[in-house]
């Protein structure tokens, strides 16, 4: 899974936080999105959830928010 390490939820401290492989739901500007199969920890004490850099990657990936694009204009 992750390669992150989580012993202890960073929120409240509980030890049994542990990592997790589901479908993440949310809005972005708006919109619905689910990204499946994502590994994160997640505390069952709290709720609170922790992503590693991929994890969030694939969150972005199925999030319906258009990515920025850069100015292509010339500086006469």
């Amino acid at each position: 899974m992750s390669k992150l390490k989580v012993t202890a939820c960073p929120s409240c401290g509980s030890k049994k936080i542990k990592e997790v492989c589901k479908t993440v739901r949310g809005t972005r500007q708006g919109k619905p999105y689910a990204a499946p199969k994502v590994e994160f920890y997640e505390c069952p004490d709290c709720g609170e959830r922790v992503y590693d850099s991929l994890a969030i990657r694939q969150i972005e990936k199925h999030s319906s928010a258009p990515a920025r694009q850069r100015s292509s204009r010339k500086i006469a």
